[in-house]
Protein backbone atom coordinates (compact mmCIF):
# COMPACT_ATOMS: atom_id res chain seq x y z
CA UNK A 1 0.00 0.00 0.00
CA UNK A 2 1.42 3.41 -0.98
CA UNK A 3 2.12 5.78 1.58
CA UNK A 4 1.35 8.69 -0.71
CA UNK A 5 -2.45 7.20 -1.40
CA UNK A 6 -4.05 6.21 -4.57
CA UNK A 7 -4.60 8.09 -7.96
CA UNK A 8 -7.22 7.51 -10.80
CA UNK A 9 -5.52 9.29 -13.76
CA UNK A 10 -7.17 10.38 -16.80
CA UNK A 11 -4.48 8.95 -19.90
CA UNK A 12 -5.87 9.86 -23.39
CA UNK A 13 -3.02 7.96 -24.92
CA UNK A 14 -0.80 11.06 -25.13
CA UNK A 15 2.66 11.96 -24.20
CA UNK A 16 1.20 14.30 -21.55
CA UNK A 17 -0.67 12.07 -19.86
CA UNK A 18 1.39 9.12 -20.42
CA UNK A 19 3.93 11.36 -18.61
CA UNK A 20 2.00 12.50 -15.82
CA UNK A 21 0.89 8.54 -15.21
CA UNK A 22 4.49 7.57 -14.90
CA UNK A 23 5.63 10.70 -12.90
CA UNK A 24 2.82 10.15 -10.47
CA UNK A 25 4.27 5.88 -10.40
CA UNK A 26 7.51 7.02 -9.93
CA UNK A 27 6.90 9.21 -6.90
CA UNK A 28 5.56 6.57 -5.08
CA UNK A 29 1.52 6.91 -5.64
CA UNK A 30 -0.50 3.38 -6.40
CA UNK A 31 -1.19 4.87 -9.69
CA UNK A 32 -4.80 3.11 -11.74
CA UNK A 33 -4.90 4.46 -15.67
CA UNK A 34 -8.61 5.46 -16.63
CA UNK A 35 -9.44 6.32 -20.66
CA UNK A 36 -12.35 7.97 -21.09
CA UNK A 37 -14.15 6.88 -24.31
CA UNK A 38 -16.31 9.89 -25.10
CA UNK A 39 -17.20 9.76 -28.97
CA UNK A 40 -17.23 6.94 -31.41
CA UNK A 41 -15.97 8.35 -34.88
CA UNK A 42 -18.39 6.08 -36.74
CA UNK A 43 -20.91 8.23 -35.70
CA UNK A 44 -19.72 11.33 -37.85
CA UNK A 45 -19.14 11.87 -41.35
CA UNK A 46 -15.56 12.55 -40.67
CA UNK A 47 -13.22 11.42 -43.66
CA UNK A 48 -9.98 11.49 -41.68
CA UNK A 49 -8.26 8.29 -40.18
CA UNK A 50 -9.41 8.25 -36.54
CA UNK A 51 -7.16 10.24 -34.10
CA UNK A 52 -7.52 11.82 -31.08
CA UNK A 53 -8.17 10.95 -27.57
CA UNK A 54 -11.20 8.88 -28.33
CA UNK A 55 -10.00 6.47 -30.80
CA UNK A 56 -8.59 2.72 -30.60
CA UNK A 57 -4.81 3.43 -30.84
CA UNK A 58 -5.12 5.86 -27.97
CA UNK A 59 -6.72 3.43 -26.07
CA UNK A 60 -4.45 0.74 -26.68
CA UNK A 61 -1.00 2.97 -25.95
CA UNK A 62 -2.86 4.01 -22.48
CA UNK A 63 -3.28 0.70 -21.82
CA UNK A 64 0.24 -0.41 -22.94
CA UNK A 65 1.82 1.97 -20.92
CA UNK A 66 -0.09 0.98 -17.76
CA UNK A 67 0.87 -2.41 -18.55
CA UNK A 68 4.77 -1.82 -18.59
CA UNK A 69 4.13 0.32 -15.64
CA UNK A 70 2.67 -2.07 -13.77
CA UNK A 71 -0.78 -0.49 -12.41
CA UNK A 72 -4.07 -1.59 -13.65
CA UNK A 73 -6.09 0.33 -16.55
CA UNK A 74 -9.44 0.80 -17.01
CA UNK A 75 -12.18 2.01 -20.26
CA UNK A 76 -14.75 4.21 -19.21
CA UNK A 77 -17.55 4.29 -21.81
CA UNK A 78 -19.19 7.80 -20.88
CA UNK A 79 -20.59 8.44 -24.67
CA UNK A 80 -24.41 8.64 -23.48
CA UNK A 81 -23.53 11.29 -21.09
CA UNK A 82 -21.26 13.10 -23.00
CA UNK A 83 -23.64 13.34 -26.05
CA UNK A 84 -26.65 14.21 -23.28
CA UNK A 85 -24.63 16.73 -22.21
CA UNK A 86 -21.94 18.58 -24.09
CA UNK A 87 -23.05 18.02 -27.79
CA UNK A 88 -26.86 18.75 -27.28
CA UNK A 89 -25.54 22.00 -25.66
CA UNK A 90 -23.01 22.41 -28.34
CA UNK A 91 -26.13 22.42 -31.14
CA UNK A 92 -27.98 23.74 -28.56
CA UNK A 93 -25.73 26.66 -28.51
CA UNK A 94 -25.27 27.30 -32.01
CA UNK A 95 -29.23 27.25 -32.74
CA UNK A 96 -29.13 29.89 -29.94
CA UNK A 97 -26.84 32.00 -32.26
CA UNK A 98 -24.09 31.62 -29.97
CA UNK A 99 -20.25 29.94 -29.87
CA UNK A 100 -20.06 27.38 -27.92
CA UNK A 101 -16.86 26.15 -26.07
CA UNK A 102 -17.43 22.25 -25.92
CA UNK A 103 -13.52 21.11 -24.24
CA UNK A 104 -14.36 23.96 -21.52
CA UNK A 105 -17.62 22.32 -20.71
CA UNK A 106 -16.19 18.72 -21.37
CA UNK A 107 -13.24 19.01 -19.05
CA UNK A 108 -15.08 21.12 -16.07
CA UNK A 109 -18.75 18.93 -16.17
CA UNK A 110 -18.09 15.35 -17.64
CA UNK A 111 -14.35 14.20 -17.12
CA UNK A 112 -14.23 15.36 -13.41
CA UNK A 113 -16.92 13.67 -12.42
CA UNK A 114 -16.81 11.14 -14.28
CA UNK A 115 -13.28 10.52 -12.44
CA UNK A 116 -14.76 11.13 -9.51
CA UNK A 117 -17.32 8.99 -9.16
CA UNK A 118 -15.20 6.06 -10.67
CA UNK A 119 -12.44 7.23 -8.15
CA UNK A 120 -14.87 6.84 -5.60
CA UNK A 121 -15.38 3.21 -6.53
CA UNK A 122 -11.79 2.17 -6.60
CA UNK A 123 -11.25 3.68 -3.45
CA UNK A 124 -8.88 6.52 -5.27
CA UNK A 125 -7.57 9.23 -3.05
CA UNK A 126 -6.43 11.60 -5.81
CA UNK A 127 -7.61 12.02 -9.59
CA UNK A 128 -4.58 13.25 -11.70
CA UNK A 129 -4.86 14.86 -15.17
CA UNK A 130 -2.00 15.85 -17.79
CA UNK A 131 -3.09 19.62 -18.03
CA UNK A 132 -0.34 22.19 -17.81
CA UNK A 133 -1.48 24.09 -14.95
CA UNK A 134 -0.51 24.71 -10.92
CA UNK A 135 -2.66 24.29 -8.08
CA UNK A 136 -2.37 25.24 -4.72
CA UNK A 137 -4.27 25.51 -1.65
CA UNK A 138 -3.94 28.89 -0.08
CA UNK A 139 -6.51 30.95 2.45
CA UNK A 140 -8.56 28.17 2.77
CA UNK A 141 -9.26 28.34 -1.54
CA UNK A 142 -8.05 25.60 -4.34
CA UNK A 143 -6.40 27.96 -6.32
CA UNK A 144 -5.41 27.49 -10.28
CA UNK A 145 -2.70 29.15 -11.69
CA UNK A 146 -0.94 29.37 -15.14
CA UNK A 147 1.64 26.35 -15.88
CA UNK A 148 5.09 27.06 -16.05
CA UNK A 149 4.60 27.07 -19.88
CA UNK A 150 3.30 29.91 -21.19
CA UNK A 151 3.14 27.86 -24.63
CA UNK A 152 1.33 25.14 -23.04
CA UNK A 153 -0.81 27.10 -20.68
CA UNK A 154 -4.47 25.30 -19.73
CA UNK A 155 -5.48 27.15 -16.70
CA UNK A 156 -8.33 28.70 -19.43
CA UNK A 157 -9.82 25.57 -19.96
CA UNK A 158 -9.82 24.88 -15.60
CA UNK A 159 -11.51 27.69 -14.34
CA UNK A 160 -15.00 25.79 -14.17
CA UNK A 161 -13.97 22.80 -11.83
CA UNK A 162 -15.60 22.81 -8.71
CA UNK A 163 -13.33 23.13 -5.09
CA UNK A 164 -14.51 20.01 -4.05
CA UNK A 165 -13.26 18.36 -7.10
CA UNK A 166 -10.33 20.97 -6.97
CA UNK A 167 -9.39 19.57 -3.14
CA UNK A 168 -9.25 15.79 -4.16
CA UNK A 169 -7.04 16.94 -8.35
CA UNK A 170 -3.04 16.55 -8.33
CA UNK A 171 -2.16 18.42 -11.69
CA UNK A 172 1.59 17.14 -12.11
CA UNK A 173 2.60 18.80 -15.41
CA UNK A 174 1.97 22.50 -13.89
CA UNK A 175 6.07 22.68 -13.23
CA UNK A 176 7.73 21.67 -16.80
CA UNK A 177 7.50 22.78 -20.34
CA UNK A 178 6.49 21.04 -23.27
CA UNK A 179 10.02 20.52 -24.39
CA UNK A 180 11.00 18.82 -20.85
CA UNK A 181 7.99 16.48 -21.02
CA UNK A 182 9.50 15.55 -24.25
CA UNK A 183 12.45 14.65 -23.04
CA UNK A 184 11.15 12.94 -19.94
CA UNK A 185 9.15 10.71 -22.68
CA UNK A 186 12.53 10.19 -24.61
CA UNK A 187 14.78 9.29 -21.20
CA UNK A 188 11.49 6.59 -20.56
CA UNK A 189 11.44 5.20 -23.92
CA UNK A 190 8.04 6.70 -24.90
CA UNK A 191 9.73 6.90 -28.34
CA UNK A 192 6.26 6.50 -30.32
CA UNK A 193 4.28 9.33 -28.18
CA UNK A 194 6.91 11.89 -28.69
CA UNK A 195 6.38 11.13 -32.62
CA UNK A 196 2.77 10.89 -32.18
CA UNK A 197 0.92 14.23 -33.58
CA UNK A 198 -1.29 16.30 -31.31
CA UNK A 199 -4.59 17.10 -32.23
CA UNK A 200 -6.47 20.22 -31.76
CA UNK A 201 -10.00 19.39 -33.22
CA UNK A 202 -12.89 18.89 -31.60
CA UNK A 203 -13.06 15.38 -30.70
CA UNK A 204 -16.40 14.77 -32.50
CA UNK A 205 -16.13 17.03 -35.21
CA UNK A 206 -12.80 15.51 -36.64
CA UNK A 207 -12.85 17.31 -39.85
CA UNK A 208 -13.22 20.91 -37.94
CA UNK A 209 -16.36 21.38 -40.22
CA UNK A 210 -19.07 22.23 -37.05
CA UNK A 211 -21.65 23.10 -39.78
CA UNK A 212 -21.86 19.64 -41.49
CA UNK A 213 -21.75 18.21 -38.56
CA UNK A 214 -24.91 20.27 -37.27
CA UNK A 215 -26.68 19.93 -40.70
CA UNK A 216 -26.11 16.15 -39.95
CA UNK A 217 -27.65 16.23 -36.26
CA UNK A 218 -30.53 18.28 -36.98
CA UNK A 219 -32.08 17.39 -40.37
CA UNK A 220 -33.92 20.49 -41.83
CA UNK A 221 -32.20 23.23 -39.79
CA UNK A 222 -30.71 24.27 -43.45
CA UNK A 223 -33.78 24.75 -45.30
CA UNK A 224 -35.44 26.50 -41.60
CA UNK A 225 -32.77 28.87 -41.23
CA UNK A 226 -31.48 29.69 -45.37
CA UNK A 227 -32.12 33.13 -47.08
CA UNK A 228 -31.58 34.52 -44.16
CA UNK A 229 -30.07 38.66 -45.01
CA UNK A 230 -26.10 40.09 -44.67
CA UNK A 231 -26.46 43.58 -42.92
CA UNK A 232 -24.43 46.09 -42.24
CA UNK A 233 -23.65 47.87 -38.55
CA UNK A 234 -26.36 50.73 -39.66
CA UNK A 235 -28.79 47.85 -40.77
CA UNK A 236 -28.29 48.37 -44.66
CA UNK A 237 -29.15 44.61 -46.09
CA UNK A 238 -26.36 43.93 -48.46
CA UNK A 239 -26.82 40.03 -49.34
CA UNK A 240 -27.72 36.21 -48.28
CA UNK A 241 -26.52 33.64 -46.11
CA UNK A 242 -26.81 30.18 -45.44
CA UNK A 243 -28.32 30.62 -41.77
CA UNK A 244 -27.08 32.46 -38.87
CA UNK A 245 -26.20 29.22 -37.01
CA UNK A 246 -23.61 28.73 -39.81
CA UNK A 247 -21.42 32.29 -38.59
CA UNK A 248 -19.66 32.77 -35.63
CA UNK A 249 -18.54 35.90 -34.33
CA UNK A 250 -14.99 37.32 -35.43
CA UNK A 251 -15.26 35.31 -38.82
CA UNK A 252 -13.58 36.84 -42.03
CA UNK A 253 -13.61 33.34 -44.47
CA UNK A 254 -16.37 31.55 -46.21
CA UNK A 255 -18.47 34.67 -45.89
CA UNK A 256 -19.46 34.10 -49.46
CA UNK A 257 -20.17 38.14 -50.03
CA UNK A 258 -17.50 40.33 -51.56
CA UNK A 259 -18.16 44.46 -50.47
CA UNK A 260 -14.64 45.42 -51.73
CA UNK A 261 -13.27 45.75 -48.28
CA UNK A 262 -12.27 42.84 -45.30
CA UNK A 263 -16.00 42.38 -43.36
CA UNK A 264 -16.03 40.16 -40.03
CA UNK A 265 -19.33 38.90 -38.48
CA UNK A 266 -19.79 41.44 -35.69
CA UNK A 267 -22.79 40.12 -34.38
CA UNK A 268 -25.77 37.32 -34.83
CA UNK A 269 -29.06 38.48 -34.20
CA UNK A 270 -31.02 34.97 -33.87
CA UNK A 271 -34.73 36.48 -33.74
CA UNK A 272 -34.12 38.41 -37.48
CA UNK A 273 -32.35 35.47 -38.83
CA UNK A 274 -29.51 38.48 -39.62
CA UNK A 275 -25.69 38.09 -39.15
CA UNK A 276 -24.09 41.31 -39.02
CA UNK A 277 -20.82 42.41 -40.70
CA UNK A 278 -18.58 45.18 -40.41
CA UNK A 279 -14.49 46.03 -40.35
CA UNK A 280 -12.28 44.78 -37.90
CA UNK A 281 -12.45 48.23 -35.95
CA UNK A 282 -16.00 47.42 -35.79
CA UNK A 283 -15.38 43.95 -34.59
CA UNK A 284 -14.25 45.38 -31.36
CA UNK A 285 -15.68 45.85 -28.20
CA UNK A 286 -15.16 47.58 -24.87
CA UNK A 287 -16.93 45.24 -22.40
CA UNK A 288 -18.81 42.29 -21.64
CA UNK A 289 -21.54 40.39 -19.65
CA UNK A 290 -20.04 37.18 -18.22
CA UNK A 291 -22.75 34.80 -16.25
CA UNK A 292 -22.86 31.10 -14.77
CA UNK A 293 -19.79 32.13 -12.82
CA UNK A 294 -17.34 29.81 -10.87
CA UNK A 295 -15.21 31.47 -8.99
CA UNK A 296 -11.52 30.26 -7.73
CA UNK A 297 -9.08 32.50 -5.87
CA UNK A 298 -11.62 34.18 -4.22
CA UNK A 299 -15.45 32.99 -3.20
CA UNK A 300 -16.84 36.31 -4.52
CA UNK A 301 -16.40 39.75 -5.02
CA UNK A 302 -18.76 41.28 -2.95
CA UNK A 303 -19.42 44.21 -5.33
CA UNK A 304 -15.82 45.28 -5.22
CA UNK A 305 -13.74 46.22 -8.80
CA UNK A 306 -11.16 44.45 -9.48
CA UNK A 307 -7.82 45.18 -11.96
CA UNK A 308 -7.33 42.29 -14.02
CA UNK A 309 -5.98 40.01 -16.84
CA UNK A 310 -9.20 39.05 -18.73
CA UNK A 311 -9.08 36.22 -21.54
CA UNK A 312 -12.22 35.68 -23.94
CA UNK A 313 -10.94 32.70 -25.62
CA UNK A 314 -8.39 30.23 -25.29
CA UNK A 315 -5.05 31.18 -26.96
CA UNK A 316 -6.30 34.57 -25.99
CA UNK A 317 -3.02 36.53 -24.31
CA UNK A 318 -5.25 38.67 -21.89
CA UNK A 319 -6.09 41.84 -22.07
CA UNK A 320 -6.31 44.58 -18.94
CA UNK A 321 -9.57 44.55 -17.79
CA UNK A 322 -11.59 45.95 -14.23
CA UNK A 323 -14.49 43.53 -13.65
CA UNK A 324 -17.20 44.15 -11.22
CA UNK A 325 -19.62 41.04 -9.62
CA UNK A 326 -23.27 42.00 -9.32
CA UNK A 327 -25.00 38.83 -8.10
CA UNK A 328 -24.54 36.03 -10.78
CA UNK A 329 -23.37 38.23 -13.56
CA UNK A 330 -19.92 39.85 -13.63
CA UNK A 331 -19.07 43.29 -16.08
CA UNK A 332 -16.41 43.54 -17.39
CA UNK A 333 -14.58 46.72 -18.68
CA UNK A 334 -11.71 46.83 -20.99
CA UNK A 335 -9.17 49.35 -20.79
CA UNK A 336 -8.66 49.13 -24.19
CA UNK A 337 -11.25 47.65 -27.03
CA UNK A 338 -11.23 43.81 -27.56
CA UNK A 339 -11.85 41.62 -30.54
CA UNK A 340 -14.23 39.27 -31.95
CA UNK A 341 -15.96 39.25 -28.68
CA UNK A 342 -18.40 35.85 -29.16
CA UNK A 343 -21.69 35.04 -26.46
CA UNK A 344 -21.07 31.45 -25.81
CA UNK A 345 -17.54 31.34 -25.17
CA UNK A 346 -15.78 31.02 -21.96
CA UNK A 347 -14.17 34.25 -20.19
CA UNK A 348 -11.68 33.87 -17.58
CA UNK A 349 -10.29 36.32 -15.44
CA UNK A 350 -6.56 36.31 -13.76
CA UNK A 351 -4.73 37.92 -10.85
CA UNK A 352 -1.19 37.83 -11.84
CA UNK A 353 -1.19 33.88 -12.53
CA UNK A 354 -4.06 33.03 -10.39
CA UNK A 355 -7.05 32.41 -11.46
CA UNK A 356 -10.36 34.70 -9.75
CA UNK A 357 -12.47 32.49 -11.85
CA UNK A 358 -14.59 32.37 -14.94
CA UNK A 359 -17.78 32.32 -16.69
CA UNK A 360 -20.01 32.21 -20.20
CA UNK A 361 -20.06 35.39 -22.21
CA UNK A 362 -23.78 36.56 -22.16
CA UNK A 363 -23.35 39.80 -24.11
CA UNK A 364 -21.38 42.75 -25.25
CA UNK A 365 -21.51 46.55 -25.22
CA UNK A 366 -19.77 49.59 -26.52
CA UNK A 367 -19.30 52.30 -24.02
CA UNK A 368 -20.23 55.06 -26.28
CA UNK A 369 -23.66 53.63 -26.74
CA UNK A 370 -24.76 53.61 -23.25
CA UNK A 371 -24.06 49.80 -22.30
CA UNK A 372 -26.00 48.54 -25.44
CA UNK A 373 -26.09 45.23 -25.60
CA UNK A 374 -25.28 42.60 -28.25
CA UNK A 375 -26.60 39.75 -28.49
CA UNK A 376 -28.57 39.58 -25.27
CA UNK A 377 -29.78 35.78 -25.23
Amino acid sequence: MSTKGRVLVAMSGGIDSSVAAALLHEEGYEVIGMTMKTWDYASTVASKKETGCCSLDSINDARNLAVSYGFPHYILDIREEFGDYVINHFTDEYVAGRTPNPCVLCNTHIKWDALLKRANKLNCDYIATGHYAKLRYENDRYIISKGRDENKDQSYVLWGVSQESLSRTILPLGNFTKQEIRQMALDRGFTELVNKPESYEICFVPDNDYRGFLKKRLPGLEEKVANGEFILEDGTVVGKHQGYPFYTVGQRKGLGIALGYPVYVTEIIKDKNQVVLGTFDELSRDGMYVKQLIMGKYSSLNGQRMDTITKVRYKDEGTPAVIEQVEDTMKVYFGRGVHAIAPGQAAVFYEGNDVIGGGWIHSSFHKNAKHKIHHMA
